[in-house]
């Protein structure tokens, strides 16, 4: 898309936003190949520092994309990559809500329902992949995430928990 880098992530953002089933963070691939390979805004470093400041950061994990536009375009960047992203869904949920609202008792909405709930669950898989590509540039690393994602699906444990492990032994010169 050549023009303004500005016209690019409203666009880039606005059409993300209408397929981001499952949140933000079901969109983080499509966005990983917009901003890294695509659009070479940033590396894959930086964009995996962005996702963690955005996990990190109170409030909605949406913010990655403020944090992209504001790596593009500065203050105007995020402000039109924040629009972008949540403006066209929150009028479309607007419109759906009415609609939804209205057949509660259809059994066709039960069923749009559960089968939304396996994509929305593929796409964060997808993005959690994504992610560990782009942050695990060590064998130690890849351990790590490897480790905290089997803590974390076999026991209840926090993976924050193996993450500060992990940083510790970071810390001490072990890894």
């Amino acid at each position: 898309m050549n023009g303004s880098p500005l016209t690019a992530l409203f666009v880039y953002f606005a059409m993300l936003s209408l397929f981001a089933i499952g949140g933000a963070n079901s969109a983080i691939p499509e966005m990983h190949r917009i901003a890294v390979e695509t659009m070479h805004w940033m590396n894959d470093r930086q964009f995996a520092d962005m996702f963690a400041i955005s996990q990190l950061s109170p409030g909605p994990n949406v913010i990655i994309v403020t944090l992209i536009g504001y790596h593009v375009a500065g203050i105007p960047g995020a402000l039109i990559a924040t629009v972008g992203m949540c403006g066209p869904t929150c009028m479309m949920a607007f419109g759906v809500a009415h609609v939804w609202d209205r057949f509660k008792d259809a059994p066709w909405r039960a069923a749009i329902q559960s089968g939304l709930v396996p994509v929305s669950l593929g796409l964060i898989g997808a993005s959690a992949v994504v992610l560990a590509r782009a942050a695990d540039n060590t064998v130690y690393a890849g351990a790590i995430s490897a480790v905290t994602a089997v803590v974390a699906f076999a026991t209840r444990i926090n993976p924050l928990w193996v993450f500060a492990a992990g940083g510790l032994l970071g810390l001490s010169g072990w890894l």
